[in-house]
């Protein structure tokens, strides 16, 4: 008997009721501590969570090295806005890459860290609303600002009420783009929104290169014009 640890020796001696409620006590105690280790595992996966980002993609191709360059800081998924891309045929074509892209880079990802896809509505009537007037600037004039804004807005909206984190667009991969114009849209937006604006440059560490790179890998569909029918004829 003497080797009996104390609470044994109590649990001997208890009556029938008192070890019942000693029982529960001992089982109470055992749940809250398990929560409070779930609790706090829950707690340092928190701080190791990755951000969520909405990513606006322009195209498949522009998207490729902009996925592959911000995977392994975010979470998230790539939103195909694009009222710009006026011709319905042209827009089925690019809208079919956007999906290669996203099916390709996700092959053998932990359905946990796989790209998502939001296709934003097709309003190109929207696009030439917004433009009206502007038919005949140059490409990489003020068309293309407006055009910057209306793409960039809807993105932003769409981060917000989707409770995203972050909000980018791979825009700023082309070289015909200039990234100051971009980032100064987004600045502006993140002033009335939730999410953050990330204003890199994807263009930066030879992105435009990786891009081509990885759509040749991929065998996509590579336009050769900007989207809008203004674009298409200069």
């Amino acid at each position: 008997a003497g080797g009996l640890s104390r609470g044994r020796r109590k649990m001997q001696n208890a009556s029938g009721s008192e070890k019942k409620s000693m029982t529960e006590d001992r089982m109470r105690y055992h749940m809250e501590m398990r929560d409070t280790e779930k609790k706090e595992m829950k707690a340092e996966r928190e701080k190791e969570r990755r951000p969520d980002m909405l990513l606006h993609s322009c195209c498949g191709p522009c998207s490729t090295a902009v996925i592959e360059r911000l995977a392994e800081r975010y979470r998230g998924a790539v939103y195909f806005y694009n009222p710009n891309i006026t011709d319905p045929e042209e827009y089925g074509r690019r809208l079919e890459a956007q999906l290669q892209v996203i099916e390709k880079f996700n092959r053998g990802r932990d359905p946990e860290d796989a790209v998502r896809f939001v296709e934003g509505p097709y309003d190109p009537e929207r696009f030439f609303d917004a433009v009206k007037g502007l038919e005949s600037e140059p490409e990489n004039g003020a068309r293309c600002d407006v055009c910057f804004r209306l793409r960039l807005e809807k993105t932003a909206e769409a981060a917000e009420n989707g409770q995203f984190d972050e909000f980018a667009t791979t825009l700023s991969v082309s070289p015909h783009k200039k990234t100051e114009r971009i980032n100064a849209v987004g600045y502006e937006l993140e002033k009335h929104t939730a999410p953050a604006f990330l204003d890199e440059s994807f263009k930066k560490k030879d992105g435009f290169r990786r891009s081509v790179e990885l759509s040749k890998e991929y065998g996509i569909y590579r336009q050769n014009y900007c989207g809008c029918v203004f674009s298409q004829r200069s």
